[in-house]
Parts: C-alpha cells; sequence; structure tokens
C-alpha cells in the first residue's frame, strides 16, 4: 500500500512526527509532497521559516524510509498525486470541516475513479507551525518592550 499525504512541515515538530507515524501505520510506503516556497507564499503570502531543502532534510532525517516529493503542482495537486499512485490520501481531521476538496483541486468522483481512499488522521492540538512562530513572536515583544 502506498499513501500520499502533503504539507508545508515548517519549524518541524511533534505533531508532524506524530501525523508521519500515524501514516506510516496505514502503509508499506509513504510519500510526502513538501509543498515548495513559492507556493507556501502564493498561499499564505509569507514563505516557511525554514528552506525547502530544510524541510526536507527534517523529514528524512526523521524517518528515511519517507519519500519525499515536491508539490511542484501547486493548487492543483493532481499532477504530484498522480505522479505517486497512491492507495490512500491521509490529511489531518483539522481539514474534515473544511473544504479540502477544493484545497486539493479534485473532487471525490476523481479519487474513485483513480481508486483512492481519502483518510483522516488525527491533528496534534496545541502544536502547530503557527502556533510556535505567535510564541517566538509574542516573546521578542515581551524582552522589547517590558510593560
Amino acid at each position: 500500500m502506498k499513501l500520499y499525504t502533503g504539507g508545508t512541515f515548517d519549524l518541524f515538530h511533534y505533531g508532524h512526527m506524530s501525523f508521519l507515524k500515524n501514516c506510516k501505520k496505514l502503509c508499506d510506503n509513504l510519500v510526502v509532497a513538501l509543498n515548495e516556497d513559492e507556493f507556501i507564499y502564493d498561499y499564505k503570502k509569507e514563505y516557511p521559516i525554514m528552506s525547502f531543502s530544510e524541510r526536507y532534510l527534517s523529514i528524512s532525517s526523521f524517518d528515511p524510509s519517507i519519500t519525499i516529493v515536491a508539490n511542484s503542482g501547486g493548487q492543483d495537486s493532481k499532477p504530484a498525486i498522480e505522479s505517486v499512485e497512491p492507495d490512500i490520501i491521509a490529511i489531518g481531521d483539522d481539514w474534515r470541516h473544511k473544504d479540502y476538496y477544493k484545497q486539493m483541486n479534485f473532487t471525490q468522483e476523481w479519487l474513485d475513479r483513480k481508486g483512492i481512499l481519502l483518510v483522516y488522521l488525527p491533528y496534534t492540538k496545541d502544536i502547530s507551525s503557527t502556533e510556535i512562530k505567535k510564541r517566538i513572536f509574542l516573546e521578542n515583544d515581551q524582552s522589547t518592550n517590558p510593560n
């Protein structure tokens, strides 16, 4: 079984590690489509803290058996997914109430035609790259402003 997941994985943390470990439990071959820096900027209007190569090295150092590909299709994830030919696509369950299909630019019918199962895995609460950035900026604000 081959599993595909994608993401930015900026400031690689235990939430990322937990998610990837859960992915590995479902497959023989885990493929991570890593978002490129320009795509992240286009989507979030800011660059990641860590460059593509640093994020790549973080994931591969965590688990060398993970295959990492560039999510080079940008907003259309279908080319990256088709190049991997996965049996499963895994995402965090924080997407359960968001429009993941629109985000990825595919439909349930497309997944069905490809024979791909979409699964939601537990999202680790209280930790995220966004939360870490907030902590850093809050700490910096407090150190420059003693009030």
